[in-house]
């Protein structure tokens, strides 16, 4: 019999000495299922050494087959590496934990070169092999099989043949539950060994919501009720918001400290720590949407309240906020304790509807990387890239290098003109397509195309990198142009698609998601030429790559003077120019015809303001939104005093060109601030912790901050964010530093606020206009 059936989660077991796949899905009738493949076995690859015989060596690897009993096969292959031939030998196991162990041991053969890919994840490579992606339709020959007692699902089958892909754009109705809980200590960071979760609230995707007390701080009710809650419910989905490194290890020690077994995914079994460092629940798809606030890099401090806003789910004003440090407090008093329930609630709904907002984006990005949901979003931007690249690469015959440390090297960026400070009128800014990944096909960049300096150039001849000199074969075509340009050609076929569609209806929907998913890892392709953890990684190719883009802006600023066109600003794949319709069509059609790229008007500003200083401006859209780059309005280690007093100027400046009134409105804010009038909340300055604090050698306020939070009960791990406030007194500004929850208002130094936050971020822009610092402080009584 044939299923058709969307796959969910992937995992494995090795059963009487035989591995195998298990595939939990949803099938086209939205029953919940399990598919288990028994019919594929690991393997890696040992390369032959240039000028050994083939047959020789794998007569000698064939020789150790007494001492590593679980080789399955050995079969001589034809591969490529870096995009030469190569021959190599297929090392097939009976048992995916051994391929370390074996591919150490037969790589000491004489005549093997290296050993590649031992190291792919067994699930992965059985994703990658059959073309198979998660969150995709795929149809499998079945038979039925015995389902295990335990397992929560409707219909368990084992597999005839590998699943193929079918063409089909809308997933499953998938049920999704989001949760957060909150727990209860009376001194410092809570423990899960000794304090309880004294509220747990979930919600479902279709409409319901639950909150479960510790009536009497006995927290075994809570914990029961969320358990028998989701086993009811049986989610495929379960969000959170910082759930994997919070919630769910507090939530599996408290458990076990109340002798309760946390049971929640479908095989009956508890969370787990998977080797990618995400929680892993099998058979449901684990999101911890934290994760993705990466994704958002406008919001600068990461909360969920933040997060929540910025995508219009839930307004900062309209709910109530309460920082950990007064948890207790709330808790304690009968009076405060429905805000704390409100508070959870308020929380819960944001994350079911950054999860909605979130959602399909999510899909996309997994199916499109082939990573699966609970994963995508811990994975690092250059691991997707490199999965994509790794099914790619299968795909045409070759093989994957290895991951290897490197030493830190740098190499010259994109170019960035020096701006011409001051209000500029009717900027476009004009940029480039995809411009690395377009550099990239056109001159045939990549790790496999480039010619080392001690060879001579090719018969198809070479593209030479200005300034640099890297040298890049003409053909045939590289692995990154091959890459690209259907990713390219993917993205470009489905706006076409787009174009046909009701912007309304749940096709339109999903494949805008897909179109964007493309985009995001084409465009970071080129980011990831130049990380050194990559394993395709070949510093000549990120080098050369920015050469040709800093030749291409150099050509086209020379082009578009030549016509006439004031260039004002560029910045390494765009050119800000006074507009004017017509030399702007000229120039882009040129730039088409003489360089290959193309070039549009990607948005053009009424006005535009540039400091003295590059990557920082701020612009006036038509519709009177500002649009602000690289200012204090938008860095995370400033105060929101700062951020509120510079975009209050400048949306003064340029909406009204109003020097003195822009004067006066900083004169009022100080006024205000030095009354206390100004929220608390925007006194706080937020730093994140880059290393383990007994790494820090140098004493910051933001470090003694969290020693002062740790010496409190606190706990704080790498990449925590400290929020902190400076009071008064004498002495340096790290020794006047104190974390915002532990001070108080009329101990914070309102002078320093005014000196150092609000007067700088102010007078970056009104001193290019005359304005002095005198000009902007109120009058002394």
């Amino acid at each position: 019999m044939r299923v058709t059936f969307w796959l969910l989660d992937i995992g494995y077991e090795v059963r009487d000495g035989q591995p195998e796949v298990w595939l939990w899905g949803i099938d086209e009738e939205n029953r919940r299922i399990l598919v288990i493949d028994r019919g594929f076995l690991p393997y890696f690859y040992l390369t032959i050494k240039e000028g050994e015989d083939p047959e020789a060596v794998l007569s000698r690897v064939q020789r150790l087959r007494g001492e590593l009993p679980l080789i399955r096969e050995l079969e001589l292959v034809d591969r490529r590496f870096f995009g030469r031939p190569v021959k190599a030998i297929k090392v097939v196991c009976g048992d995916p934990e051994v391929l370390s162990k074996y591919s150490r041991k037969l790589g000491k053969v004489p005549g093997v070169g290296m050993c590649l890919e031992e190291n792919i994840r067994y699930s992965m490579r059985y994703l990658i092999d059959h073309g198979i992606t998660p969150c995709g339709w795929h149809e499998v020959e079945v038979e039925k099989a015995e389902r295990p007692s335990g397992l929560q699902v409707e219909a368990v089958y084992r597999a005839r043949s590998p699943p193929k892909g079918v063409e089909k754009a809308e997933p499953p109705s998938l049920r999704v539950l989001g949760f957060t809980m909150v727990a209860y200590s009376r001194r410092g960071t809570p423990k899960p060994e000794r304090d309880p979760v004294v509220i747990l609230s979930v919600a479902t995707n279709s409409g319901k919501e639950a909150q479960f007390v510790a009536e009497g701080g006995d927290d075994r009710p809570v914990i029961e009720g969320f358990l028998r809650y989701l086993r009811e419910f049986d989610p495929d989905v379960i969000v959170g918001y910082g759930s994997n490194q919070r919630d769910w290890p507090y939530l599996l020690t408290r458990a076990r400290r109340l002798g309760l077994r946390l049971s929640v995914d479908r095989e009956g079994g508890e969370p787990h720590t998977s080797v990618y460092g995400h929680i892993s629940i099998a058979g449901r798809a684990n999101v911890d949407l934290y994760d993705f606030a990466d994704e958002l890099p406008e919001v600068k401090v990461k909360t969920l309240e933040n997060i929540a806003e910025f995508l219009g789910v839930m307004r900062l004003e309209e709910r109530t906020l309460i920082d950990e440090v007064d948890i207790p407090a709330y808790w304690e008093d009968p009076d405060r304790r429905p805000l704390l329930l409100k508070f959870s609630l308020e929380n819960l709904r944001s994350i079911m509807g950054v999860a909605k907002a979130m959602f399909d984006y999510a899909l996309q990005l997994s199916s499109l990387v082939g990573i699966p949901l609970d994963h995508i979003g811990t994975a690092a931007v250059g691991f997707r890239v490199e999965w994509f690249l790794i099914r790619e690469a299968y795909r045409i015959g070759e093989l994957v290098p290895t991951r290897r440390p490197r030493p830190y090297r740098t190499y010259v960026g994109g170019m960035v003109l020096k701006p011409r400070p001051g209000i500029h009128e009717e900027i476009a800014v004009l940029d480039f397509k995809s411009m690395y990944p377009s550099i990239m096909i056109a001159k045939n960049i990549s790790p496999d195309t480039y010619v080392p300096p001690e060879e001579p150039d090719p018969p198809c001849g070479v593209y030479v990198a200005p300034e640099v000199g890297h040298r890049f074969r003409k053909e045939p075509p590289g692995f990154y142009k091959e890459v690209l340009t259907r990713l390219l050609r993917a993205r470009e076929e489905i706006r076409e698609r787009l174009r046909t569609l009701d912007p309304e209806s749940v096709e339109y929907r999903v494949l805008d998601a897909r179109q964007r998913a493309v985009k995001v890892i084409t465009n970071a392709s080129y980011g990831y030429t130049g990380w050194l953890g990559a394993r395709w990684y070949l510093k000549p190719v990120a080098e050369a790559t920015t050469a040709w883009g800093r030749h291409i802006i150099r050509n086209t600023i020379e082009m578009a003077r030549k016509m006439g066109l004031e260039v004002v600003y560029g910045d390494t794949d765009s050119i800000f120019i006074r507009y004017d319709p017509e030399k702007v069509e000229r120039l882009s059609k040129a730039v088409g015809e003489e360089l290959g790229l193309e070039i549009k008007p990607d948005k053009v500003y009424v006005r535009v303001l540039f400091t003295e200083a590059k990557k920082r401006y701020c612009g006036l859209l038509p519709d009177g939104r500002l649009d602000v780059v690289g200012m204090e309005v938008i860095r995370g280690d400033w105060a929101a005093v700062a951020k509120e007093v510079q975009e209050g100027v400048l949306g003064i400046l340029l909406r009204e060109k109003d020097p003195k009134k822009a004067a006066g409105f900083v004169r009022g804010y100080v006024s205000d601030l030095l009354a206390r009038r100004t929220p608390y909340r925007d006194l706080i300055i937020w730093k994140t912790l880059t290393k383990p604090l007994k790494e820090y050698k140098v004493r910051a306020a933001h470090v003694e901050a969290a020693r002062m939070l740790m010496q409190e009960g606190w706990e704080l791990t790498l990449g925590d964010k400290v929020g902190y406030v400076i009071t008064k007194g004498e002495g340096k500004l790290y020794e006047r530093a104190k974390p915002y929850n532990l001070a108080s208002y009329d101990e914070v130094d309102l002078d320093y606020y005014v000196e150092k936050q609000v007067i700088p971020a102010a007078l970056r822009i009104l001193k290019q206009f005359g304005v002095t610092e005198r000009e902007i402080l109120p009058p002394t009584s």
